[in-house]
């Protein structure tokens, strides 16, 4: 399960509306087949990223790598199985899915597959997708739920805030390597890029006043054509500079608020530096920090005590992190 949920971690936010989700398919003696993580909305799932690969390590059967539609590689697997996964387990960090939305049911495709044993890290709670779990148990699947459960409903965090209408709020910010936020781009293009990716899929940024008014940033999602998210100015100042990049993005709301008003959003993205963390620590739980390897003049952020780590990757010449604070 620790490798389904490290695939999963690495595309965080970037599924969303869908669930961050990671898969591994293994045999008896442990031998690991096959890893999928789930990447985008109406791509494949985890479990079929992992299946296709399980595949392929049985059967040599490279064919089926040429397909990326879930519906055509959900026929092929059926076509083409021959009970070869009757003997495998699947580990899987959310339940399997149970309807037909953008792509066709996880479960029923398990099924099919005569997959014998199924070890689930969260219970599915949304009520189109549920009861995934319950179904394999009606065709003899051996179903097992809660391995890594903490460490799997903290994966789907963003997924759950969204299932109880609650905005999901994360703090972004780029740190040097000795520990300075401020003073002009810090991290890589790969680690910008990603911070593009993750702006794409949110509704919200929010953004301290004084960081606009010395960086005149534009805060969209140009280098991966993406949509601009609006954006909330926390401060008490009334009066802007319209002509800061920020403000003549098209179809995008600016707000300019003292107040963190964020009920109407469901993917909140806060960037800043001291001041901004200082005002919203103790509402935000989730932290996602880029290192460079670089040294930079300044004074050193002064993070949240407290700050769990639950992912950690190399991103260019950067390290991204995520991190959790219990509330």
């Amino acid at each position: 399960m620790q490798k389904a949920l490290k695939a999963a971690w690495a595309y965080q936010i970037l599924t969303f509306p869908n669930p961050a989700v990671g898969a591994v398919v293994s045999d008896d003696a442990g031998t690991i087949l096959g890893i999928g993580a789930h990447v985008r909305a109406g791509s494949p799932h985890a479990e079929v990223i992992a299946l296709k690969e399980a595949y392929v390590a049985l059967t040599h059967d490279h064919a089926i790598n040429a397909l990326e539609d879930s519906q055509e590689i959900h026929d092929y697997l059926i076509l083409h199985h021959r009970l070869l996964f009757h003997p495998l387990t699947l580990h899987v960090t959310l339940e399997p899915c149970h309807h037909y939305g953008k792509t066709p049911p996880c479960s029923h495709l398990i099924q099919t597959l005569g997959i014998k044993r199924v070890v689930i890290g969260s219970y599915d709670e949304s009520t189109q997708a549920k009861g995934g779990g319950a179904y394999l148990r009606t065709y003899g699947v051996e179903v097992e739920y809660g391995c890594e459960k903490e460490a799997c409903d903290r994966l789907l965090a963003p997924f759950t805030c969204q299932l109880h209408r609650r905005p999901f709020l994360f703090f972004k910010v780029a740190l040097s390597a000795n520990g300075v936020a401020t003073g002009g781009t810090i991290s890589s293009l790969e680690s910008r890029t990603r911070v593009h990716a993750l702006r794409d899929r949110c509704d919200l940024l929010v953004i301290g006043g004084n960081t606009v008014r010395v960086d005149r940033p534009i805060l969209d999602a140009r280098l991966v054509q993406g949509k601009a998210p609006d954006i909330l100015i926390y401060s008490h100042h009334k009066t802007w500079d319209h002509s800061i990049p920020l403000f003549s993005v098209a179809n995008r709301h600016v707000s300019i608020s003292e107040e963190l008003a964020l009920d109407a959003y469901r993917m909140v993205m806060i960037e800043g530096a001291q001041g901004m963390l200082d005002a919203v620590q103790q509402s935000v739980q989730w932290y996602l920090i880029f290192r460079s390897p670089h040294t930079k003049e300044g004074k050193a952020l002064i993070l949240p005590q407290g700050l769990e780590l639950c992912y950690c990757e190399t991103i260019g010449e950067d390290t991204l992190s995520w991190y959790y604070k219990r509330a």
